[in-house]
């Protein structure tokens, strides 16, 4: 079935002082015989075609105690393809002044592509065998995993590196979100190269495939060439995964991840968000904008420009099929810790009871209409735009609605979301990273501790944590 418009999609944004206009190219869809769905945008402004292609699955599809195998698969994939080797792939892509990339997150896995419209003939041949003839070469598994456990173990060594792994795996536990994409040692050093392959088999093909495709080319002309390249790509063996629900978790409780050597302490403060297509989105984005994600934010001011306790504090989280969590973020001298949190929390407990005054929300707003255009300016911005767009089950109306909704935040709504999303005080997850013996105490106040050593590997620490 083919689906069309015909007409270009205006967005106009202002800002103050100037009006500054996004024009979004048309898009054919069209659906392929193996159920794979294919999006087409012609842009003809600058010789160029940026391609992306998305994968349902990604790391909540790892098995448990194989942490890590998606994105694994997902790299190796332009390790050797074809009769190409990975250093043949590389040099042709550098050759042809082309980006190739792959890779895999929480929910999808996906490869990426940048190429002059002239090199169209050999990037979707590439592309083909890239995501169709994998070789899986075992001298580059072996190489690729003892880099993934080097890059894990050396990670530990910066804490705003990997606060976010530890609060995600342990606010969720054992549902799939709190599977760490990238694993963590030990889950990296336990994988094998028929694990890569068992991966790929079960998770790699044509019915779960979303493909967008932006730049200088003719649509009919590129439908039937990558139809020809993926349209008898066939079914994954295994079935497409689906996260459960996420819930938000009551009461309070404290990860404490003890890292003898450090001087600061950095936290995570937080519970359960909202899903990617939640009806409350946009008046929480405001919110979090105003809040926590600018340098003028309410958070940052309290903590970093008036208090002078951090360099930086943000509150944000995920979106995904189901709800990501949203939490606090921020670092502080090791003697700071205790003074730092309460601050925090202390603007989290005014946020809920007083809302945000008509001007912060005016101001933030403002900000976010602003920041918008560049979001959409390149046709890789684009492509992955209307790929994320399927990939959830939204439409174009995401986009071009998306600073009108902004604009309609009032204040009332913005209570109503806080309210609604905002944890109260006593059902907070916190998680620290820092010198165990310095801050156990202060910690403690806050909620029953876990603590674990940053040298363990994370995934079985916290599995044997919860048992």
């Amino acid at each position: 079935m083919i689906r069309a418009s015909r007409v270009f999609l205006v967005l106009l944004l202002m800002v103050p002082g100037m009006a500054r206009a996004i024009q979004l190219p048309p898009t054919r869809e069209v659906k392929l015989p193996n159920g794979a769905l294919l999006i087409l945008a012609e842009k003809h402004d600058i010789p160029l075609i940026a391609l992306r292609v998305s994968l349902r699955g990604g790391s909540i599809a790892d098995p448990p105690g194989k942490e890590g195998v998606a994105e694994m698969t997902a790299e190796l994939l332009r390790k050797g393809a074809g009769k190409r080797s990975a250093q043949e792939i590389a040099a042709l892509t550098d050759g042809l002044g082309a980006s190739l990339d792959t890779g895999s997150g929480l929910e999808l896995s996906y490869l990426t592509a940048g190429f002059m419209a002239r090199d169209l003939t050999v990037m979707l041949d590439l592309m083909a065998d890239v995501l169709r003839r994998p070789t899986f070469p075992a001298d580059e598994f072996e190489k690729f995993r003892s880099q993934t456990v080097d890059a894990i173990t050396s990670s530990k060594d910066d804490p705003s590196n990997v606060i976010g792994d530890y609060a995600e795996a342990f606010f969720y536990g054992d549902h799939p979100y709190g599977r760490p994409p990238d694993g963590d040692e030990a889950t990296n050093k336990g994988l094998t190269r028929e694990d890569v392959l068992q991966y790929y088999k079960e998770n790699y093909g044509g019915d779960r495939l979303i493909i967008a495709v932006v730049g200088d080319f003719s649509a009919s002309t590129m439908e039937s060439r990558i139809k020809a390249k993926l349209g008898d790509w066939g079914k994954g063996s295994g079935p497409v995964p689906v996260a459960p629900p996420a819930e938000r978790h009551p009461g309070r409780r404290v990860l404490l991840v003890d890292k003898p050597d450090a001087t600061q302490s950095y936290f995570w403060i937080g519970n359960i968000g909202i899903r990617r297509v939640d009806p409350d989105r946009v008046p929480l984005g405001v919110v979090n904008t105003a809040y926590g994600g600018r340098f003028t934010s309410i958070l940052n001011t309290a903590l970093r420009i008036e208090g002078g306790l951090t360099y930086g504090a943000r509150v944000g989280g995920a979106r995904y099929i189901q709800a990501g969590t949203l939490g606090i973020s921020s670092y502080t001298k090791t003697e700071n810790t205790e003074k730092a949190v309460d601050m925090a929390l202390g603007t989290m407990e005014a946020l809920r009871a007083k809302g945000i005054a008509d001007t912060t929300l005016t101001s933030a707003k403002t900000y976010m209409v602003g920041q918008y255009p560049p979001t959409l300016e390149t046709g890789g911005a684009i492509a992955n735009a209307y790929a994320d767009l399927a990939f959830y089950g939204q439409t174009r109306d995401e986009l071009l609605r998306y600073t009108d909704r902004v604009t309609a935040v009032t204040p009332a709504d913005a209570k109503k979301v806080i309210e609604r999303v905002y944890p109260p005080g006593n059902d907070l997850t916190f998680v620290f990273v820092g010198n165990a013996a310095a801050i156990r105490k202060v910690v403690s106040k806050y909620g029953p501790v876990t603590e674990i050593p940053i040298v363990d590997p994370m995934v079985a620490r916290l599995r044997a944590a919860r048992k």
